[in-house]
């Protein structure tokens, strides 16, 4: 929505520039299929994934472990922008045609940029958590006690609402041959749209990246020094972390970036260029909604602690054997069926790495 209104430069004639130099074709009809499948993927497993991640791990959420707070808050954060989905799917499908009101333009747009926001944050701080864990444990937490826990999760919380207000108040419902929900500033629409770019640019993409990059380098120096096989795969594990945030937020920021420089000046790209930007600018955009599948791989589905603690919890959930059949004890394990199989619940709810 961002990139759906912009200047436009005109010659002496009163005519855009650009009608003279566009020479590309861009088929829009399979770029609305190929977004609408990708949002439908998106959907159906993120909601899938992100519901196991918080059923599990809600079930600890008194634990001491401040790695899998940030966890639970960011499947949450994933989950809100996850059930906007469909929106955008029938958004994609109608070509921008907005069906569902004023409230709902506004609502779901600003659960979309929470949701930018505080998926990064909480990333950064569970990144910065993992590396005070295991690189100095004897470094104080960043959630060392549950009241000041709460208290920094809905600071982050409230933090990433007011980022996404000063962004959301210019979001409204237009009228035209057919409704759509558009960004529109009240004055000066470059020097809103800079100021917005350079907003998102710092807070969700500089800032954590530079955390999340440095403590997972950090952490690899930490564990490669073992002899270790399981760390040594560790070790690379924790290079995935940065280059899966990287993957889903660096063609986003440098679409956006490269918009910006087009606003300041519209006569530095040729015409192609600017129509290859703004095809593409909803393609990105789609494609940085993957953290909300890749986050659960890999801080939850990846990890031995997670695998048991399901299992665990789904044991919990079947009904218990009737109390007419004898007990077995055939496992060797001594326990009986009608007791809780109590698997691990001591290490994080992620990667293995200091647990």
């Amino acid at each position: 929505m961002t990139a759906d209104l912009y200047n436009i430069t005109y010659d002496f004639n009163n005519t855009p520039w650009f009608v003279y130099e566009c020479t590309i074709n861009l088929d829009k009809d399979y770029k609305r299929i190929a977004l609408f499948l990708l949002y439908l993927v998106l959907f159906m497993v993120g909601l899938l994934e992100n519901s196991l991640v918080v059923w599990v791990n809600w079930r600890r959420r008194h634990s001491a472990n401040g790695v899998l707070f940030c966890i639970i808050n960011i499947s949450l954060s994933d989950l809100m922008v996850v059930f906007t989905m469909p929106f955008f799917m029938l958004e994609v499908t109608m070509d921008k045609v907005w069906l569902w009101g004023r409230f709902l333009c506004k609502v779901t747009h600003l659960i979309y940029v929470i949701n930018f926001y505080s998926s990064s944050f909480f990333l950064a701080f569970m990144t910065l958590e993992r590396y005070l864990s295991v690189a100095q444990p004897s470094a104080p937490s960043c959630f060392p006690l549950e009241r000041r826990r709460w208290f920094l999760c809905s600071g982050l919380w409230v933090f990433s609402l007011l980022l996404a207000l000063v962004e959301n108040v210019h979001v409204d419902l237009l009228e035209w041959s057919e409704p759509g929900c558009y960004m529109v500033p009240e004055h000066s629409h470059t020097e809103w749209f800079v100021s917005v770019s350079v907003l998102c640019l710092i807070f969700q993409f500089l800032g954590p990246a530079s955390v999340i990059i440095t403590c997972n380098v950090l952490i690899a120096r930490a564990i490669g020094s073992s002899p270790d096989v399981e760390n040594r795969r560790d070790r690379w594990l924790v290079h995935l972390y940065s280059f899966v945030f990287l993957a889903c937020w660096f063609p986003y920021h440098l679409v956006m970036f490269l918009l910006m420089v087009d606003d300041l000046d519209p006569h530095l790209f040729s015409c192609n260029m600017v129509e290859v930007l703004y095809f593409s600018f909803s393609v990105v955009q789609c494609l940085s909604l993957f953290h909300c599948i890749a986050n659960p791989i890999l801080y939850n589905f990846l990890s031995k602690s997670f695998r048991n603690n399901f299992i665990n919890a789904v044991v919990n959930c079947l009904p218990l054997p009737s109390a007419r059949e004898p007990a077995n004890t055939a496992d060797g394990s001594g326990t009986t069926p009608g007791k809780e199989r109590k698997l691990s619940d001591a290490s994080t709810s992620q990667s293995d790495i200091g647990s």
